[in-house]
């Protein structure tokens, strides 16, 4: 796959719809599960710098829905939801991604002034390896409107990433 850099460990795909992005954690696999599928550890990392997450539900199982909600530093919610795919315990989560209301109904990116063609549903998949008493994660972000959204999610994902290693940190 061609790919386009989008800051540290991240690319995008060819087509310009897929963010890859891949980082090594300095904490064991299940712990880093542990952040992406339990509220109270999820709370402590989700969304860019200065945001942060004051609501969090989580029904982790196949067709079971997920619902957060990031606030930005000027007190603006942005929700999100989607459902599970696939789990399999420690090592890959997939789940779809789109935007919501504070109900859990999906609507559209316009709604967050959000520009270009984004699709109802996008697609996620985290997968973790353990390296010793490492995680290295991969984190598809499928189905993004290419250009400037992309690489706007990329900075999102890497700066959620980089609050991820500092709470693993304390954990």
């Amino acid at each position: 796959m061609t790919a386009t850099r989008v800051g540290a460990g991240a690319a995008i795909g060819a087509d310009g719809r897929e963010l890859v992005i891949k980082r090594t954690f300095d904490a064991p696999r299940e712990l880093v599960w542990r952040a992406w599928t339990e509220c109270d550890l999820l709370k402590r990392w989700w969304g860019p710098k200065n945001f942060t997450t004051p609501y969090c539900k989580i029904d982790l199982r196949i067709g079971g829905k997920y619902l957060c909600c990031m606030r930005s530093a000027d007190g603006k919610d942005y929700w999100g939801t989607g459902v599970y795919r696939e789990i399999a315990r420690p090592g890959r989560l997939v789940c779809t991604d789109c935007f919501a209301d504070k109900d859990g109904n999906a609507v559209s990116a316009a709604q967050y002034g959000m520009t270009g063609d984004w699709p109802d549903e996008l697609l996620i998949t985290v997968t973790l390896e353990a390296e010793g008493n490492k995680t290295k994660m991969t984190l598809r972000h499928a189905g993004l409107p290419p250009g400037e959204n992309t690489e706007m999610a990329g900075t999102g994902w890497n700066e959620s990433f980089d609050k991820m290693a500092e709470a693993l940190k304390s954990i």
